[in-house]
């Protein structure tokens, strides 16, 4: 019953859980409270299923992501050390599962490309922001799976091509190749459409 009252006034995601209230639910979790884990998982999937979208745009593949990245964050709750920002935390978990769901499932397209120095490819950022933020995931969900990884750990992960290449079983050059193709193709598309 006290966990209970713990966890039953949980907000949505999008407001805050409070460090305690946070802390609570935490230990509700790793004690295997079924309802702390459902509270959990319902507040923070709306944000880690978001980051697997820009990645997959396949929803069943999305929906698998999630839960192998669930699986990870509830056997894992014991190694959170409330240092840092949980929502941080649990991203980290959650590209380590997109990438590892990548290594395993994604054909290496273009493996062994040829360490090339290319001008980087610049996008019209006005033109970019006549685009609705679906117009442009439809577009970075075209591109090819590695490009689109690529893509997505460089722009909105902040990875330097060293740890995009770690992550994905790349080459730094490939990694620099495959961004700069994507950035060509993106550029390509927003044309397109102006």
């Amino acid at each position: 019953m006290a966990a209970e009252k713990k966890i039953s006034g949980t907000p949505a995601y999008g407001q805050a859980l409070g460090t305690e209230e946070l802390r609570a639910l935490i230990q509700d979790c790793i004690a295997q409270d079924v309802r702390a884990q459902k509270r959990l998982y319902e507040h923070y999937s709306p944000m880690l299923y978001g980051i697997i979208r820009r990645y997959s745009y396949d929803s069943s593949k999305a929906d698998e992501i999630l839960n192998e990245a669930f699986f990870k964050i509830f056997t894992s709750l014991e190694k959170f050390s409330f240092k840092g920002a949980f929502e941080g935390w649990m991203r980290r978990i959650v590209i380590h599962a997109v990438t590892d769901h990548f290594r395993k499932y994604v054909k290496k397209d273009q493996e062994h490309l040829v360490d090339v120095e290319e001008p980087i490819v610049q996008v019209n950022s006005d033109a970019v922001g006549q685009l609705s933020y679906k117009e442009l995931l439809k577009m970075v969900h075209e591109l090819p799976d590695t490009q689109r990884a690529v893509f997505n750990l460089y722009v909105f992960e902040s990875l330097s091509h060293k740890e995009i290449a770690d992550h994905l079983d790349l080459t730094e050059g490939n990694s620099r190749w495959h961004l700069n193709d994507a950035r060509r193709r993106l550029k390509e598309k927003i044309k397109s459409v102006q």
